[in-house]
């Protein structure tokens, strides 16, 4: 057989190039809060409107509410869960129900709303909270001839906010003078949702007429404008510096669909995704520090989230969040305000109608280092605005002013992973918490009476196989005569 050589070369050479490319994201998971951690008893508004009716940062939860003669919502300090007084004080300065509210993103004192009164109103909260009714407000918007259902704050700009009626028109307001400076009549039919892009210099719309268009915001000029005859386009939202736009609705087959586009061409989408056959509005969540794209449905119990790339594949499906409580609505916190020691990247505030409940939810990155994570907490978006109105209405354009969280973070304490000092663990007759302190003499009498009886019992199965109960009952006796005369 030596002189049969005999060679196998394949007719194609094969390479492996894996669908998934390597993430840090990849392993993200989604936390429920514990019970001591939400807020509970709290009448969320049964309004069918699809919105969020709840707003958070780093200081307040605002969440909207059911009243009688009038809109309200309830401001919640953010460090007291726990269950809500029915009688905790509101701000109901409405006329009309509250239909959405927005916390600035510069001033965690200072939140917005709009009503069904057709105003805006700017309101200004105690730093401890309420301790009464609120109802006059900082400042009262008065413009659309329809009820205000959408308002949007300017990503670096303190005092431009833009409200959408109703009415098809959506108002800037400067409020460093408390005045309309412009407003935008490009849409035939309601106004369903509003994006800034980073800076602020376009303005990203979805419209009930199945267009979404893009928009300069100064001029009202519509730059660019995709007729989605085949689908409905619900929500909208820009992608950060990637010039790409993302919007939800619904396909021609009735299914839940989400689309990327080219902000910069808007004739055909880049991708579309077919997600589900539900029928509840599909809000996006775009965190622009991960690149993660977060969605979650109205009445879904679920939340989906991606990892958004300018190459493809360009969305690529990472994990799924769970639970069996639909939700009503979402509030996100500002990355300022996430969780940095225990690697959080994300928390969403779910309303749970059926109970009165907000429960917070953090997406976490399983990580054991014991030092910040600067690749997954790079710098982000600060509460210092990057210029005035008046710059901006000028046509001047800034990013976002960036800052650090590495100050936020807070090393990890040993002793709090450590067992309870009453959950005793002996292994071999070792006790696992023996270098925790004891805080009293009784408490060292105790630790040593029980580990004198282990070290028994275990010396005593492994000599007869198992104790008698004569010996055990002996050792237990002579412990209760020492702790008698020692500790009571």
């Amino acid at each position: 057989f030596e002189s049969l050589k005999i060679r196998f070369e394949p007719s194609v050479r094969m390479s492996w190039h894996s669908m998934y490319k390597s993430s840090k994201f990849r392993h993200v998971y989604g936390k429920a809060g514990s019970r001591e951690q939400c807020y509970e008893g709290i009448p969320i508004t049964h309004s069918v409107h699809d919105n969020h009716f709840c707003a958070v940062n780093p200081k307040f939860l605002a969440v909207v509410t059911e009243s009688a003669g009038g809109g309200a919502f309830l401001v919640i300090p953010l460090h007291k869960p726990g269950r809500i007084d029915p009688h905790h004080p509101k701000v109901c300065g409405h006329q009309g129900s509250v239909m959405d509210i927005k916390w600035s993103p510069f001033m965690d004192n200072i939140i917005a709303s709009s009503s069904e009164d057709c105003t805006v109103r700017i309101w200004q909260i105690p730093d401890g909270g309420l301790r009464r009714n609120m109802t006059e407000a900082l400042m009262i918007l008065i413009g659309h001839s329809r009820r205000a259902g959408l308002i949007e704050w300017h990503p670096t700009c303190s005092g431009i906010l833009l409200s959408a009626g109703h009415d098809c028109k959506i108002l800037i307001w400067n409020l460093e003078e408390g005045v309309a400076v412009k407003m935008i009549d490009s849409h035939p039919d309601v106004i369903l949702c509003m994006s800034f892009n980073t800076d602020g210099s376009l303005l990203a719309t979805s419209c009930k007429d199945k267009k979404l268009r893009i928009i300069d915001p100064r001029s009202g000029k519509v730059l660019r404008e995709a007729d989605c005859k085949s689908s409905r386009v619900n929500r909208v939202v820009f992608l950060g510096n990637l010039k790409r736009v993302l919007t939800t609705g619904v396909s021609r087959w009735n299914t839940r669909q989400i689309a990327l586009w080219d902000q910069e061409d808007l004739c055909a989408p880049i991708t579309e995704e077919e997600i589900d056959g539900l029928s509840g509005v599909l809000f996006p969540f775009y965190d622009a520090d991960t690149h993660m794209l977060y969605l979650a449905g109205k009445g879904d119990g679920n939340i989906r989230y991606y990892e958004v790339s300018a190459e493809k594949p360009f969305l690529q499906f990472l994990m799924e969040f769970r639970s069996p409580a639909p939700q009503k609505g979402l509030g996100v916190m500002a990355k300022r305000g996430v969780d940095v020691s225990e690697c959080e990247i994300f928390r969403f505030y779910k309303l749970v109608t059926l109970k009165g409940l907000v429960e917070p939810i953090s997406m976490i990155v399983p990580r054991r280092s014991e030092t910040y994570q600067e690749d997954i907490f790079p710098m982000t978006a600060g509460t210092e605005s990057a210029l005035s109105a008046a710059e901006w209405l000028s046509g001047i354009d800034r990013g976002p002013l960036l800052i650090s969280l590495k100050e936020a973070y807070k090393r990890p304490n040993p002793a709090g992973l450590r067992a309870s000092k009453w959950d005793r663990r002996t292994v071999k007759g070792i006790d696992l918490l023996e270098n925790l302190t004891p805080n009293t003499d009784k408490e060292v009498c105790v630790r040593a009476c029980v580990t004198v009886f282990f070290f028994f019992y275990v010396n005593e199965q492994s000599l007869s196989g198992s104790p008698s109960c004569a010996s055990l009952q002996q050792l237990l006796s002579h412990l209760v005569s020492v702790l008698g005369q020692h500790v009571i």
